[in-house]
């Protein structure tokens, strides 16, 4: 529903990407599938999660077979779309 690249990602962020969202569909998800990145276990992410009865669900570390999906997709937007639009600086 939502895709923010960038070169750091805060808890922040993915709070007000979430919050955007809530407000457009009208409600919150019962669940979100993260991984253990530090924008996913940051304090702030997690009480926008309590404050909504939003269950973080966490991947175990180290396997990212635990949500096979994403990660295909991650990979797959990164080589087909990312690498040919990011231009390096010099």
């Amino acid at each position: 529903m939502a895709i923010h690249a960038d070169q750091s990602i805060k808890g922040t962020d993915v709070t007000r990407i979430m919050e955007r969202i809530s407000r457009r569909v009208g409600q919150v998800p019962e669940r979100i599938q993260v991984d253990n990145g530090s924008e996913f276990i940051s304090k702030t992410l997690d009480q926008w999660a309590y404050d909504d009865g939003v269950t973080l669900d966490f991947s175990r570390p180290g396997k990212p077979t635990d949500n096979p999906y994403i990660e295909s997709f991650n990979g797959s937007f990164r080589d087909e779309f990312l690498n040919l639009q990011l231009v390096p600086f010099s």
